[in-house]
């Protein structure tokens, strides 16, 4: 009989399994190796956690993730790294990286869940409650567990073989799913919007309203469509419909229609992206001071540029999923299941989704955290 299964192998399965008891917990992970996804995260750097850590950068249940941020916050988390050697770095003014590589976070979970018992390259299939235990199945072998902890991610990066089995088994325990779509993710354009593929590589500061958030970042301009940090970040608030891009952000106009350089000099954009949209709004590049107050007005058009995105680049390309399991029958303060006891979720296949910046880990680990007090001290 094994006291925990951990299903899932990536960050919120590595904290929990680093903070329990030896020998008190098997993983159970389908890739080859743990945390595969880690090793990816940050352009390789692993974007650890945020300076400014506060529930309104999450799309989810204030009341639900404020308790594991309050328990287990980004001080705490830096002194638990620190004491094992690492010291993370700020990179972007507030977000912590690995100094060098990924690997240097994995370095310290591989060494810290080796004490558990470790199942690589397999399969959950089911779950199971027996009278007195958890029944798991997988592909290879069926365990007894006496705790199921699920930890099992999203759907984003599917090379790396994530999959739909904790939603299956929140599910099949009564558990409602909210309806799951890419997160932190490229959108894709419109007809209309497809000179903007003309522009691939080019990238500019923007303002970005999706409904009542507004996103401020850089905008690149990409062969699918649009990414970027601020198109990252608007993807976790868009679900169909119109957003509005500011791509002038900050111009004074005044000073503007003054001035004797051109358009494509002023305008706080690179200049072929300049030009671009005056050649869609039929203007021509000339100066300033020669702009008339109708062809001024068309400019300030982009300043409230509104489209319907076609859709994402998919789970493929997106960092996150958004959706899950429904935090309503999860208890905040043990992240245990309010439908059946013993059983837990932790981690981004709970419906809580961080924006850039480290907050998804912060999440997996603060998460892992709460848990594992109330494993440890039930």
């Amino acid at each position: 009989m094994n006291h925990i299964v951990i299903i899932g192998g990536g960050a919120s399965a590595l904290m929990l399994a680093s903070l329990l008891p030896q020998n008190s917990a098997t993983i159970i992970e389908a890739n080859t190796k743990l945390g595969a996804k880690i090793q990816v995260s940050g352009g390789g750097k692993c974007n650890i956690t945020n300076q400014v850590m506060d529930t309104a950068y999450y799309l989810g249940e204030e009341y639900f993730i404020q308790p594991a941020l309050d328990m287990f916050d980004e001080k705490m988390l830096l002194e638990w790294l620190d004491k094992r050697g690492l010291k993370p770095v700020i990179r972007k003014d507030t977000q912590y990286f690995c100094p060098h590589s990924s690997k240097e976070i994995l370095s310290i979970f591989h060494n810290e869940s080796k004490k558990q018992n470790i199942l690589l390259d397999e399969q959950v299939i089911s779950v199971e409650k027996k009278a007195q235990y958890f029944e798991v199945k997988t592909d290879k072998r069926t365990l007894k567990a006496e705790r199921v902890v699920v930890a099992s991610g999203g759907l984003s990066y599917p090379q790396l073989k994530a999959s739909d089995i904790g939603y299956k088994i929140a599910e099949a325990f009564g558990h409602h799913i909210v309806k799951t779509a890419p997160a932190l993710v490229g959108l894709t354009l419109q007809p209309e919007q497809f000179f903007f593929k003309e522009l691939a590589g080019a990238s500019t500061e923007v303002m970005i309203t999706v409904g009542e958030k507004v996103i401020q970042g850089s905008l690149l301009f990409a062969h699918k469509g649009i990414s970027g940090p601020a198109v990252l970040n608007a993807s976790l608030y868009w679900e169909k419909g119109k957003i509005e891009i500011d791509f002038l952000s900050g111009v004074d106009w005044n000073a503007f229609m003054r001035s004797e350089k051109n358009i494509s000099s002023l305008l706080p954009m690179p200049k072929r992206v300049t030009k671009a949209f005056l050649l869609q709004l039929d203007l021509q590049d000339k100066q300033g001071k020669k702009v008339t107050s109708q062809e001024l007005e068309r400019l300030k058009s982009l300043c409230h540029y509104s489209f319907a995105p076609s859709g994402t680049f998919g789970y493929s390309k997106a960092e996150v999923t958004k959706g899950g399991v429904s935090v309503d029958q999860v208890n905040a303060y043990t992240m245990m299941s309010e439908k059946q006891e013993g059983l837990y979720f932790i981690g981004e296949v709970l419906d809580v989704t961080g924006r850039l910046g480290g907050y998804n880990f912060q999440w997996a680990f603060s998460s892992a955290y709460i848990c594992c007090q109330h494993l440890i001290n039930e």
